[in-house]
């Protein structure tokens, strides 16, 4: 049987990442996964993860499934923290099989 929960995806950079981390264990979820992004573009610019030799401008997906109400507590500390770091926030509806994971 499938269950519903939230899905926070965070593209964010790298440096920035465990803070991110830190704000979906501090709303209550109970892990988050991190995942090198590639390249992309946005409003005000491209990039690509080889570009600079130092790393210093790499982008990282910051994911983790919880439910709804921790997504939502988490989501206000996110959006401070973008406030101060290049970076996205998007938030799904996802089907899972053990909840109890999330």
């Amino acid at each position: 049987q499938l269950h519903q929960k939230k899905r926070i995806e965070v593209i964010i950079e790298k440096m920035a990442a465990r803070r991110a981390a830190r704000v979906l264990a501090e709303a209550g979820a109970k892990g988050y996964t991190i995942v090198p992004a590639l390249e992309g573009a946005g409003t005000n610019n491209k990039w690509r993860r080889d570009s600079d030799i130092s790393g210093s401008r790499d982008m990282v997906f910051v994911i983790a499934i919880t439910d709804e109400a921790i997504a939502k507590r988490a989501l206000q500390n996110l959006y401070e923290l973008l406030g101060e770091q290049i970076g996205v926030v998007s938030i799904g509806t996802v089907d899972v099989l053990r909840p109890d994971l999330f």
